[in-house]
């Protein structure tokens, strides 16, 4: 992309006749530069290992279920402790928490580099999933305390634009890696990113204020974690070691009672990493109900397909990380429209519409053979899904955090991207309950079925229970 056209999709807003109108002061620019950067780094490295999972899993071994941890072990760790780093963020300030999140996420990407087994691979995987926790609320939380009313939702269009597409940039990146050298390189590219972002951080000047009257919440980081990983550990072994053995019941058992200890502490806690009262907010609380149910899908989607078309399909890692481009060019150029009409007409419809029609791209999908020609079997339903995913993200992240104060603006988006990661690592443990031990065809379509399913519940709950905000004056 030529060099004014990535600075006026970054920086440019269009006005209704579609002119292009310079907006943002030099301060805002940077602000918006680096929490993109910042979460982009985390959201990648999410989703570019997925098309080296068949690498990975030559190299060690293992599986399906080697397969799994390598995503869940990140997800475990980011989600249970995302709702910590909000409450890092508004105690540190959120400056000081992503240059900390950002030398953390180095290091632990180049222990995953030179990891010599599949244990130490995952056990790296978790430590970057602790790293990129303290990333994603910070940026997020900085763009909201920088930017207000159709400005913020026209910024979070921006924001949720770049990052998004680090889903689906992701798997192309890592199939050209996998294919010229190693999967190595998918972990070790991370330096230069998170060294740019450093060095730009340095530059920026925003008034954090930290509250010292913040505590965090350790008691409830751990149970949430331990919470967490009983049950998708159940639900990612159960094929090898069956639901009768012990190894499997008593940690599905232990993490759904710490997990129910979390909740109830989280009732009682005097400063809860989970603060309950935000889900008094109608907005918040049904906008999380509908964020469980679409990323859940998405992460089995970016999961499932890029290792079908390889493991099944037969294609290369970088055809299998091609195979979603169209996803990326339509994310780019339409989220931050959708972001922009969801600030000045409501979310509503478009959380209701937008999963819909990414939902009907899966079922779409349902007539691909073990062949998995693209044109004729895959494009038109990834169409139509990164059509229905450019109309969802930026107004649901935008109903989910527009709805609470920006003094919380730190924990409410820690708290709506834990809900995100958890649904997903969730997910991802379960598809091995509808594919067996190994991903065939006919599990792959079952797979999508349950994807579009997914999706259409979001969509529902979307339409029954998101309220459109009352409209603002021109003044605001």
């Amino acid at each position: 992309m030529p060099k004014d056209s990535l600075r006026e999709s970054l920086f440019c807003y269009s006005d209704d006749m579609g002119r292009v109108r310079q907006v943002l002061t030099e301060r805002e620019r940077l602000v918006l530069l680096v929490s993109i950067l910042a979460s982009f780094v985390a959201f990648l490295d999410g989703s570019i290992v997925n098309v080296a999972l068949p690498a990975i899993m030559r190299a060690f071994g293992g599986g399906l279920a080697t397969q799994q941890w390598v995503i869940d072990a990140y997800a475990i760790t980011l989600g249970a402790f995302m709702l910590v780093a909000g409450s890092f963020s508004d105690l540190f300030g959120r400056k000081r928490i992503l240059r900390i999140g950002l030398l953390g996420f180095g290091v632990a990407s180049l222990l995953c580099a030179l990891a010599p087994s599949g244990v130490v691979l995952v056990l790296a995987r978790a430590l970057q999933g602790l790293a990129g926790a303290l990333l994603v609320p910070s940026s997020l939380a900085l763009i909201i305390s920088v930017f207000s009313g159709l400005a913020q939702g026209k910024a979070i269009g921006k924001w949720t634009a770049w990052t998004g597409i680090a889903f689906v940039v992701g798997p192309l990146l890592g199939g050209f890696l996998v294919d010229i050298s190693s999967w190595r390189w998918i972990f070790a590219v991370n330096v230069l990113p998170i060294a740019l972002t450093l060095w730009l951080l340095s530059m920026l000047e925003v008034e954090d204020h930290p509250r010292g009257e913040t505590k965090v919440d350790f008691v409830g980081a751990a149970a949430c974690a331990v919470g967490l990983g009983g049950p998708v550990f159940a639900l990612i072994e159960q094929e090898r070691y069956g639901w009768r053995s012990p190894l499997i019941d008593i940690p599905l058992v232990v993490g759904l009672i710490v997990f129910w200890f979390f909740v109830q502490y989280e009732r009682r806690a005097r400063h809860p990493m989970l603060p309950l009262s935000l889900f008094k907010i109608r907005n918040f609380s049904v906008g999380n109900i509908a964020t469980a149910a679409i990323y859940g899908g998405l992460s089995v989607a970016s999961f499932v397909i890029t290792v079908f078309v390889q493991q099944v399909a037969g294609y290369s890692a970088l055809r299998a990380g091609m195979a979603t481009l169209p996803v990326t060019f339509l994310l780019f150029f339409l989220s931050p429209r959708f972001g922009a009409l969801g600030a000045k007409f409501g979310p509503r419809w478009f959380m209701a519409g937008g999963p819909a029609v990414a939902g009907g791209g899966f079922l779409l999908m349902l007539g691909v053979s073990s062949a998995a020609p693209y044109w004729s079997q895959l494009f038109p339903g990834i169409l139509l899904f990164g059509l229905g995913l450019s109309m969802t993200v930026a107004p649901l992240t935008a109903a989910v955090l527009g709805s609470i104060d920006s003094e919380r603006a730190g924990i409410g988006s820690a708290v709506n991207n834990a809900v995100s990661r958890v649904a997903g690592l969730t997910a991802v443990a379960a598809v091995g309950i509808l594919t067996g031990p190994t991903l065939r065809t006919a599990g792959f379509h079952r797979v999508l079925i349950a994807i579009a399913i997914l999706l259409l519940v979001g969509a529902v709950v979307s339409a029954v229970g998101i309220q459109n905000p009352p409209p603002k004056s021109s003044a605001e």
